[in-house]
């Protein structure tokens, strides 16, 4: 029974540890990205590594996505006779829901785990302990502008995936099924708000971005500078990510769209 709670103990005074690392860093990228913005070619140059690599896979997704969606909810509304709905419950679902939480899921695995082993390599290969050397902070130098990148490229994906799956959308709806092309836009014109609905979405992006990046770079920043360490400190970075998105996403629902 002691060895238990002195595990126990153990198991949460590592977990508190833990916590204040990721805190005192969260704090570090915020007061260093005003210095990246400074050398705002480093910030672009992220983007394009960032979210640029993974317009492919987001574009594929959010097509196949609106394929699925329109076919799904078509079986479903005509139950209903509501068939001529269906562009605006899937404009809804995807700038709600599907939208942002699967960008930031595909941004997890894509560019997550990428920024996870890059920086896990460059502190392996003591890439960061020399620039310290140099007086160059890493922080600054190296974790910011991926900080700030990150940030802004989840958003501009998100926005992609739900165009892209909109498209998908009246590919099957329209061109496929038949569904009159004027009802199908007309539903979303009328009743989708740009603050309410589509706002909310992007701002569900920025926060994922934040999320995302955040865990991706303290991951590999605070691995173990071993090929095993990095190993475990990108499988572990997606993990949480998709963990913490799900749940904000929870949240950020019941806050956002509570009250209209």
């Amino acid at each position: 029974m002691t060895d238990l709670i002195a595990l126990l103990g153990q198991k949460t005074l590592d977990w508190l540890r833990a916590l204040g690392q990721a805190a005192r860093f969260f704090v570090d990228l915020l007061r260093y990205s005003p210095l990246a913005l400074r050398r705002f070619g480093l910030v672009v140059a992220q983007i394009h590594a960032i979210g640029n690599r993974s317009l492919s896979i987001i574009c594929a997704s959010g097509l196949a996505v609106g394929f699925v969606l329109a076919l799904q909810l078509y079986y479903v509304l005509t139950t209903f006779g509501a068939a001529s709905s269906l562009g605006l419950v899937v404009n809804l679902a995807l700038m709600r829901e599907l939208g942002p939480v699967i960008a930031a899921l595909l941004f997890a695995g894509r560019a997550g785990t990428s920024l996870t082993a890059e920086i896990g390599l460059m502190k392996a290969g003591e890439q960061l302990s020399a620039m310290e050397l140099m007086a160059v902070d890493p922080r600054a130098r190296v974790l910011a502008p991926r900080f700030l990148g990150g940030v802004i490229a989840v958003p501009l994906l998100t926005a992609m995936f739900c165009a892209v799956g909109i498209m998908g959308a009246y590919v099957v709806a329209v061109l496929m099924i038949g569904i009159d092309s004027g009802e199908f836009w007309g539903g979303m014109q009328n009743r989708v708000d740009v603050w309410h609905d589509v706002g909310n979405g992007i701002l569900k992006g920025v926060v994922f971005g934040f999320l995302c990046t955040f865990i991706a770079l303290f991951q590999g920043y605070q691995a173990t500078p071993t090929p095993g360490g990095v190993a475990y400190a990108t499988t572990r970075g997606v993990v949480v990510s998709s963990l913490l998105v799900l749940a904000v996403d929870f949240l950020l629902t019941a806050v956002l769209f509570s009250v209209r």
